[in-house]
């Protein structure tokens, strides 16, 4: 993975846009993070292969950056991103790292399926 280039990640997400994609979108400040000198109660988020389709993406920030889903009736937004890798022509994967490197969140568009057991 990269640090975000944010002119480079919008060109990536308009690719995705209008069409149903497959999201991976997770945050923690548990499993990966516990151990460090904060000692906060655990919060984690997970959703994997969940069908959308977004109107409008974008990213906001000077970075960390915030990447926002805009449906038809919502929105879906990460917050903290710092890196992105595309992977081929089906997936764009963004996440961010504390600065241990440690994963705080993760935000995937994919025109497949992502693996279960991945």
């Amino acid at each position: 993975m990269t640090p975000i280039d944010k002119t480079e990640l919008q060109q990536e997400l308009a690719r995705f846009r209008g069409h149903d994609v497959y999201l991976h979108f997770e945050t923690t400040t548990g499993t990966y993070t516990a151990l460090g000198p904060e000692k906060t109660f655990p919060v984690v988020a997970f959703v994997r292969n969940a069908k959308v389709r977004f109107e409008r993406g974008s990213v906001r920030g000077a970075g960390p950056y915030r990447v926002g889903l805009k449906m038809d009736d919502g929105w879906i937004y990460g917050d903290g991103l710092t890196h992105t890798a595309r992977h081929g022509d089906d997936a764009l994967l963004m996440a961010g790292y504390d600065d241990s490197g440690r994963l705080r969140i993760g935000l995937q568009l994919s025109f497949v399926p992502f693996r279960e057991d991945a």
